[in-house]
């Protein structure tokens, strides 16, 4: 089985149910605390950390006095407007005596689905985590309209880890487990310590029942873990209610492991190897060297820019023979890249007339 402190990056999923107390409607402040006092030591350990928050909606509902029943869209928005504020106050404050900062990052389902807003998504979260930050992600329940929906911030935590290349994520839930049948419905029900293969046998087990607060069914986790596997993150759903549950899962608490078969790299790099190029983008040999050394590349080591592409689409990157180096997805459309062919990073604003990234294509985002 995982262990939390053998983590680099872990996006860590949290329930409303467990953030908010479902009588009161208040936050549940102790436990949010020893949450605090986990991530405090995992970063301690080397790790980054992400924490995808449900409970703008609960918290909210709380507030205007809205009551506990499923709530009309325009209600569901108000409530995420009031209570979003209150969410990222609250965890800004448990992690501060911490010396941890926090920062707010709100998105939808939609961000990971166009990749110019994948690529912009990824590049925040990355230079928040290489600045020590913990971000707090949440959808962005103010804007969205069919993404207010049963299970959402499940699959958004799983791409949220896909997105910043997480090799585990974990799901604070209020079940402690996958199980083979909805335990309070099936006595005989067993739980899973380990899926290594997420089977059709698996899939039907899954059940949909979710809390009162919360609006995640466990099918919706199996595609959370289908997700986060496939991109080589290793997944854990255990129940979060608990104090200090990070430490409890480390200790041996109740947890189902769902095991990926590559690490985060790895397959990052296969899915871009996968994508139909959009065009193709010829290198010198200063750029040929510094690409197989693992670097990024660089606008001045641009000889030639060929087809129709957008930023986000990927390319191919050819050598100065025309063979294909590598693929990789470009942060510039392909007018954008021919203009600054040639050209070192410091030049680009002056060329394009507005300020840009300064790599064409990260290396994070290239697959030699």
């Amino acid at each position: 089985m995982a262990t939390l402190t053998a983590a680099n990056r872990m996006v860590v999923k949290i329930g409303s149910a467990l953030l908010v107390d479902r009588n009161t409607g208040q936050l549940r402040l102790e436990w949010l605390q020893s949450l605090a006092q986990d991530v405090a030591w995992l970063k301690g350990q080397g790790t980054d950390v992400i924490l995808v928050s449900s409970g703008s909606i609960a918290l909210g509902r709380g507030v205007l006095g809205l009551p506990m029943q499923t709530l009309p869209l325009e209600q569901s928005q108000a409530a995420a407007a009031v209570g979003q504020i209150r969410l990222a106050r609250a965890y800004e404050e448990v992690l501060t005596p911490h010396d941890i900062k926090t920062a707010q990052v709100l998105v939808t389902l939609e961000d990971s689905a166009d990749r110019r807003r994948y690529l912009n998504s990824r590049a925040t979260l990355e230079t928040l985590l290489g600045l020590g930050v913990v971000p707090i992600v949440n959808e962005n329940d103010t804007v969205a309209t069919d993404e207010i929906r049963y299970g959402d911030n499940d699959r958004l935590a799983a791409q949220i880890a896909v997105t910043v290349g997480a090799d585990q994520l974990i799901l604070l839930s209020d079940v402690d487990g996958f199980y083979t049948g909805n335990p309070i419905e099936d006595t005989t029900a067993t739980r899973y310590d380990v899926i290594n293969q997420i089977t059709p046998e698996i899939e039907a087990m899954a059940g949909d029942a979710g809390s009162g607060l919360s609006k995640g069914g466990m099918k919706t986790k199996l595609l959370a873990a289908k997700m986060a596997t496939a991109a080589g993150c290793t997944m854990a759903i255990t129940e979060g209610s608990t104090l200090n549950p990070l430490k409890a899962l480390e200790n041996g608490a109740n947890c189902t492991w769902f095991t990926a078969t590559l690490d985060p790299h790895a397959a990052r790099k296969r899915w871009i190897s996968a994508m139909k190029p959009r065009g193709e983008i010829m290198i010198d040999d200063g750029a040929v060297t510094a690409l197989t050394n693992g670097k990024s590349l660089l606008p001045v080591g641009i000889v030639e820019v060929t087809g129709e592409f957008g930023r986000g689409d990927p390319v191919t990157i050819l050598d100065p023979a025309a063979r294909p180096l590598a693929q990789g997805l470009s942060r510039y459309t392909a007018q954008e890249a021919d203009a600054i062919k040639g050209r070192k990073s410091s030049e680009i604003e002056t060329t394009l007339g507005y300020p840009g990234r300064a790599v064409l294509i990260h290396r994070d985002d290239l697959a030699l």
